[in-house]
């Protein structure tokens, strides 16, 4: 069965909401890619119940929804305006332009560190 990429992505949202046991669990199955035996025989749990709380926050919160939509949005506004400044540069090169086109560069690179 294939593991859900998901959980890793949930993980660094919530996984500060979830117990210590529980975080170690879901760590130890998708970042250190234990078994399922093997986590079972090492802590005593099981995953289910640390993932099913990493999803029911997500619905809830919609976190790690609204910041994958977040970095979508700011492609496309430094994407447009990569656009603007190659228009600006065929049509003499405005600086004002140019200058605000780095500054929009500058502001999408800082949100996305």
């Amino acid at each position: 069965m294939a593991k859900d990429l998901r959980i890793t992505f949930l993980l660094d949202f919530y996984g500060d909401m979830l117990t210590e046991k529980q975080r170690e669990v879901v760590e130890c199955y998708y970042n250190e890619d234990l078994s399922l035996a093997e986590i079972a025989e090492e802590k005593g749990i099981t995953r289910q119940g640390a993932e099913q709380q990493l999803l029911e926050m997500e619905e809830r919160l919609g976190l790690a929804k609204r910041f994958r939509s977040v970095q979508e949005e700011l492609t496309q506004i430094c994407d447009h305006a990569l656009q603007i400044e190659a228009e600006n540069e065929k049509n003499g090169g405005d600086p004002v332009i140019r200058q605000n086109v780095e500054s929009i560069l500058r502001s999408a690179k800082k949100l996305t560190d």
